[in-house]
């Protein structure tokens, strides 16, 4: 959720700061006179914030009748304005913060329909809860689950809009059980989240003395490695479902602990004994957007394609051949056990750009007369940074 007070702190710090330099002639700004004119823009910001609810109400209007949330929210629209925002900031915040900020305000605006349904692996606590939260803002109603495969149940029947699961991080690799799901689910891509993980070593006592055992997730557990083999060697490490969940089970004994984000030690109610704790100062896990429907191009954008080979020579060539020749560029190719063949694999491409837009339209035609099959799981914005 953003912070309002971290937005008068820095508002209130910008008229201190204001208040302590001299301007151009020398003379001291009037404290109280910096202050008013904060809060003058305060108003201005508020009234426009309130104009541009009402405008969203006239698209709702202007769409017509329809159904449900889902109806009026259009992922493509959001990543052009975002990166608009990108585009235009010239400090002195930080374009993370800015994009936050305006996440939160398309949110709350699309909220006046009806908030969306958002499935995640839960419980609550999660980086997934979080990917959750930066993607869609806070007005979105999530859906915790236990399972990554809960989620696309959720998402396919339609007891959730979307769906939000991981699918790689930076220091370990594909999260294969998620790409597996995409051999059997209808499901789409429709959009993609980055998030910086930070993993904290949190305990009901807060003492490291104390730990003899350590619940997380079994990725988190790898991603902290290292610092576990040089800290706490003898303690035993315990892979649960989900790194809130290891929070749950730490919270009911001295001896336990958990790794996890700090949201979740705060809504266990444990303390940190030690953090970041992940080996890698980089460390950053990709969520994808799952939903029932195609959007059109943003401008910038990633396709993830399924593509099953016939059993010749060559034929993994011919697939990528023409992505090369059209100029496309691949950022990952992975290939799985394909469902009911034995030893026949599927591969996982994701390429930049939009399946219904050339370069790609065209290089997707040639490839189709190679393969056994093509199925573009979606051509999605890509994640704002």
């Amino acid at each position: 959720m953003v912070d309002t007070r971290d937005i008068d702190r820095e508002g209130d710090q910008g008229g201190e700061a204001g208040g302590s330099r001299t301007d151009a002639a020398g003379a001291k700004p009037d404290l109280a006179a910096v202050r008013a004119q904060i809060d003058g823009i305060d108003r201005e910001i508020q009234a426009l914030i309130a104009e541009r609810a009402l405008f969203a109400r006239q698209v709702g209007r202007a769409k017509g009748r329809l159904a449900a949330a889902i109806d009026y929210y259009r992922p493509e629209r959001e990543a052009q304005v975002l990166r608009r925002v990108v585009d235009r900031n010239q400090g002195p915040l930080s374009d993370a913060v800015l994009v936050r900020l305006f996440r939160e305000i398309m949110s709350a605006c699309l909220a006046q329909q009806e908030p969306l349904k958002v499935g995640y692996l839960g419980p609550e606590g999660t980086f997934s809860q979080q990917a959750m939260q930066k993607h869609f803002g806070h007005s979105a109603h999530g859906l915790p689950l236990a399972s990554v495969e809960e989620v696309f149940e959720e998402v396919a029947s339609g007891a959730a809009d979307f769906g939000v699961v991981p699918v790689e991080n930076s220091s370990q690799g594909t999260i294969q059980s998620t790409l597996d799901m995409f051999l059997t689910s209808p499901l789409m891509i429709c959009g993609e989240v980055e998030l910086r993980v930070h993993q904290y070593l949190m305990s009901r006592t807060g003492r490291i003395e104390d730990i003899e055992r350590i619940y997380s997730h079994g990725l988190s557990l790898a991603q902290c490695k290292h610092w576990l083999r040089q800290h706490l060697p003898l303690a035993e490490r315990l892979p649960v479902a989900s790194n809130a969940e290891g929070a749950r089970r730490a919270r009911n004994a001295d001896d336990a602990a958990a790794i996890a984000g700090e949201t979740a030690g705060q809504v266990y109610g444990l303390k940190v004994v030690a953090g970041p704790i992940e080996d890698r100062n980089d460390n950053t896990t990709r969520f994808l957007v799952l939903g029932r429907a195609a959007f059109p191009p943003s401008g910038h954008d990633r396709t993830s394609l399924l593509v099953s080979i016939r059993d010749q020579p060559g034929a993994l060539y011919r697939i990528l051949e023409p992505l090369a020749r059209h100029g496309i560029s691949m950022d990952r190719i992975e290939s799985r056990p394909a469902h009911g063949a034995l030893w026949q694999y599927a591969f996982f491409i994701e390429v930049g750009g939009h399946a219904d837009e050339s370069p790609l339209k065209d290089a997707l035609a040639e490839i189709d007369a190679f393969a056994g099959e093509v199925r573009v799981l979606g051509s999605y914005p890509v994640a704002v940074p």
